[in-house]
């Protein structure tokens, strides 16, 4: 199972990139695999305002739908449009090509409710 080190991850396994003042957002390796092959992804409207812990995408495998929940309350300013196209990036490459959003933070503190890759690792044991 790939962790990095210099992400923050969720208790729902979303994993979350520092860019300034905005996040990169995405699922973890643990939760792709727990899901198998993804085949659709409905990702959040732009400007979308979010409170922390809010359903904001939904991930849809072969095995089951999962919503994606907003790591931090905020604002969103991207989505990954490639998802459409190619739903299995996740699978591929949840760190990289298959992340989902990006927000603007309304609270930099707010990333402190967060967990470090340590603390993800003892989460899923």
């Amino acid at each position: 199972m790939i962790i990095p080190d210099d992400l923050l991850y969720t208790e729902s396994h979303e994993w979350v990139k520092s860019e300034g003042d905005k996040i990169r957002v995405g699922i973890t390796d643990h939760a792709q695999s727990e899901l198998t092959d993804v085949v659709y992804v409905e990702l959040p409207k732009l400007e979308r305002q979010v409170n922390a812990k809010e359903p904001i995408a939904v991930v849809e495998s072969v095995k089951a739908a999962s919503d994606i929940y907003a790591p931090v309350k905020g604002t969103v300013l991207e989505t990954n449009k490639a998802l459409e196209a190619d739903p299995g990036l996740i699978n591929r490459e949840p760190y990289g090509q298959g992340w989902i959003f990006v927000l603007k933070i309304e609270n930099p503190e707010d990333l402190k409710n967060l967990k470090d890759a340590s603390a993800y690792k003892n989460q899923i044991g």
